[in-house]
């Protein structure tokens, strides 16, 4: 090759002519693409923040509630706890105040709007069906683990030494004497029929608006059965959120594990169980006037059965 030439072309032109194709840049990424994704998650947030707050705020509720709840059922020197000694009784009570206080977040106007997720598992499981941009997916979950941490430090302030009590312990979730393994499986099993019941519900017209009954019910009867296997989570966010204020960190990775293994594995069932059918929205409580940030064709869903 005559590199004095101007007109011929050397190995590095033609190198440089690849990469610059359509189907090259695809491949190993441009930097237009990650100058685009900041600004893609900058407008995201600029239209979708109230939701990302409210996310946080339905956890710092549930968490702050989870606290009070144990200390006034758990805590020695509480008059609930010296009167009611059966521990069947204590959990029975404590899932019942749990459950509605998730079926009041689910219906509350805060939930309309939000989708009433509260929970990175639910959330990157609607993601992994295609309701939820990955954008607000993002925040959703960043602002689900910040809202938790922030309702247990109120706890904290408003219970003080109450809440650090062994008995209290901050309500952090731990395997049961079974170990962690018989924790992990409970865990998924959960996990995976809690996110099933939703998309069953959430996508049958004549359920539809009690999706929030059905998913708080499963909450109070997993509090009363289930705790003593793993401390009942379902929530890498309201687990770290209890292990923050008590400084535990044992056996963590089970409930940043299996429950979005469980609600994943859920969403895979069904999409496969109802194969070419559209999943209605990843909201749990849709029959309201508030605003849908998801790829959302409720409207669609207007059989008496499921369309997906």
């Amino acid at each position: 090759m005559d590199l004095a030439n101007q007109n011929s072309i050397s190995a590095f032109d033609i190198l440089r002519q690849r990469i610059n194709t359509p189907a090259m840049l695809m491949a190993i990424g441009t930097p237009e693409r990650s100058i685009q994704w900041p600004i893609r998650m900058a407008e995201a947030f600029k239209k979708h923040w109230p939701e990302y707050l409210m996310e946080a705020a339905e956890l710092g509720l549930f968490m702050f509630s989870a606290c009070a709840f144990t200390v006034l059922l758990f805590h020695p020197s509480s008059p609930v706890a010296q009167k009611i000694h059966d521990g069947v009784l204590r959990r029975l009570l404590m899932g019942t105040a749990m459950g509605c206080m998730a079926i009041a977040i689910i219906f509350s106007p805060l939930g309309q709007r939000s989708g009433a997720h509260f929970n990175p598992s639910v959330t990157w499981t609607f993601f992994r069906l295609g309701k939820i941009d990955l954008s607000d997916a993002a925040f959703y979950t960043l602002f689900q683990f910040a809202g938790g941490i922030a309702g247990v430090m109120l706890a904290s302030l408003t219970f003080h030494k109450l809440l650090a009590h062994q008995s209290v312990n901050y309500a952090v979730t731990l395997p049961g004497s079974n170990g962690p393994i018989v924790a992990l499986l409970a865990e998924i099993i959960i996990s995976f029929i809690l996110m099933s019941v939703v998309l069953t519900v959430s996508n049958t017209k004549r359920l539809a608006r009690w999706t929030g009954i059905f998913a708080g019910a499963l909450v109070a009867t997993y509090i009363t059965i289930e705790s003593p296997i793993s401390g009942m989570s379902m929530n890498p966010a309201r687990t770290l959120s209890s292990a923050v204020g008590a400084q535990i960190w044992m056996s963590l990775w089970i409930y940043f594990v299996a429950p979005p293994l469980g609600m994943l594995l859920a969403g895979e069932v069904y999409r496969r169980l109802n194969s070419g059918g559209a999943i209605a929205c990843a909201k749990l409580h849709h029959h309201n006037n508030q605003r849908c940030i998801f790829r959302c064709n409720f409207e669609l869903n207007d059989r008496g059965e499921s369309k997906s």
